[in-house]
């Protein structure tokens, strides 16, 4: 999917954005991953590949879980945003 046609359609969502991370990665466990899955995975794209690192943003997360799924190094820790906090989604 092209990047537009994602935030197009994440745009009708809203974020009650979390000033405690509830996503973290451990950078020297990515580096060293052949891989990248997260990359793939994350439906929001939330990681990216940039100067030899990957890196996120979890203010845009979609709560699926995916990338500590797909990871198979151990590198994502992932845990609910607390209540009230994170995405509510909007259909129409």
């Amino acid at each position: 999917m092209k990047e537009k046609e994602l935030e197009k359609k994440l745009a009708v969502n809203t974020f009650a954005i979390d000033k405690d991370v509830h996503i973290t990665i451990q950078e020297d466990i990515c580096k060293a991953c052949p891989h990248h899955r997260c990359l793939l995975a994350c439906p929001a794209g939330c990681y990216k590949m940039g100067e030899g690192r990957v890196s996120y943003s979890y203010e845009g997360c979609l709560e699926c879980g995916s990338c500590r799924i797909v990871c198979d190094r151990g590198s994502v820790k992932w845990v609910l945003p607390r209540g009230g906090m994170g995405v509510s989604f909007e259909y129409g």
